[in-house]
């Protein structure tokens, strides 16, 4: 183990999916890396921790779901690497109204991409999915490459991986100060450590540690509901009976989307979420309910009364999770504007889920790229001759 005040390639600080990976890479292209987390791990304060999250290639975006093609291939590597399933492939079916112009982007996407799916009629969803109820005019596009990622389990994989390669996972550090330079000072209330580069990924702490750097970035952070609906008849919802995980898109009674995961996280439990929560301040995160809560889980508790016949109405288990967004709800991924040997990555919830952008230690490559496409997202005009 190097000392604290030797010389290291890189520190990461936020050991979510996003530092993990990166740490990962790091220690994989044989970097001296260091990751840094405030809280013990595990802990459930960010906006990675629980079982299970969903993975997809169906993305309105091209780019994301070209880019998941390599993340299903580095989650497989890492699965063959842990020796533990991190992954079941159960699909997502994605539902809305015919006319839904989100649902004709996603197919459109998937068969340019040429990622296996199938549209399905009214018809054809009540003969496969039974217990699931359709209002008028309502249809289905399965994703057959969707399915449940394993994320307590994956980031353990992931940080025993960095150990096993030689890098540093430091727990209960929360980072006091960043000192800029060549090389950049980072002190925890513990320690000090210095490196060449540094990548923060801290979540909805972000702008906390870059104010005293000058910047801030728009980032929102909300508080998520997850909540788990007992099943009358335990396994109804279940993978065995061959249930996917669903997206429900521009549903009349739901402004934001609805999503579900087979039931399996707790037994006869199945986790059906509103995807839109209240503003939060990290610090204080299992604060009263606010008033947004109660309607959130309001919303929830007549969709699953109306759509899934076959579970309680009332959630049997309210957890909290935080997303962090950006106004356009695409993740950043740059350098500092005035210290290019600090990267920034943030605003990832509801981005290509856990997987979504695994930074690399070529983080130059990512950066230029990730630049481009949010030009292209952004509809200006590119001179691509360079």
């Amino acid at each position: 183990m190097a000392a604290q005040n030797d010389l290291c390639d890189a520190i990461v600080i936020g050991a979510g999916t996003q530092g993990c990976f990166t740490a990962y890479h790091l220690a994989k292209h044989r970097k001296r890396g260091i990751l840094l987390e405030q809280f013990f791990l595990p802990h459930s304060r960010g906006s990675s921790h629980g079982q299970s999250r969903i993975i997809r290639r169906a993305y309105p975006e091209d780019f994301y779901t070209q880019m998941m093609e390599e993340c299903y291939q580095i989650w497989a590597q890492l699965e063959h690497e842990a020796g533990t399933q991190l992954h079941r492939q159960t699909g997502l079916l994605l539902l809305g109204m015919k006319e839904n112009s989100e649902l004709k982007t996603i197919q459109a996407t998937l068969s340019r991409q040429g990622v296996e799916h199938q549209c399905l009629s009214a018809e054809e969803l009540k003969q496969r999915f039974p217990n699931v109820q359709l209002a008028r005019g309502e249809v289905g596009l399965l994703d057959k490459s969707g399915g449940v990622l394993y994320a307590d389990r994956a980031l353990r994989a992931l940080q025993d991986a960095i150990r096993r390669l030689g890098g540093l996972v430091c727990d209960g550090e929360k980072v006091t100060d960043i000192k800029p330079g060549r090389p950049v000072t980072v002190r925890s209330a513990s320690r000090t450590y210095r490196a060449k580069s540094l990548i923060i990924t801290a979540g909805p702490w972000t702008n906390r540690l870059l104010r005293p750097l000058g910047m801030e970035l728009p980032l929102q952070t909300l508080r998520i509901n997850v909540c788990y609906w007992r099943e009358k008849v335990p396994g109804s919802y279940g993978v065995s009976r061959a249930f996917p995980c669903f997206l429900g898109l521009g549903l009349s009674a739901a402004p934001h989307h609805i999503y579900g995961l087979p039931s399996g996280e707790y037994p006869g439990l199945m986790k059906v979420c509103y995807h839109h929560g209240n503003d939060a301040d990290p610090e204080a995160r299992d604060c009263p309910e606010a008033c947004s809560d109660i309607q959130d889980i309001g919303i929830l508790s007549r969709f699953v009364r109306d759509r899934l016949p076959d579970l309680e109405p009332q959630p049997a288990v309210v957890e909290r999770c935080l997303y962090t967004n950006t106004p356009d709800e695409h993740f950043i991924l740059d350098c500092h504007p005035k210290y290019d040997n600090i990267v920034i990555g943030a605003g990832f919830s509801g981005e290509p889920e856990q997987g979504r952008m695994c930074l690399k230690a070529d983080l130059s490559q990512c950066q230029a790229k990730w630049r481009l496409l949010r030009r292209l997202l952004a509809g200006q005009s590119l001179d691509l001759s360079v």
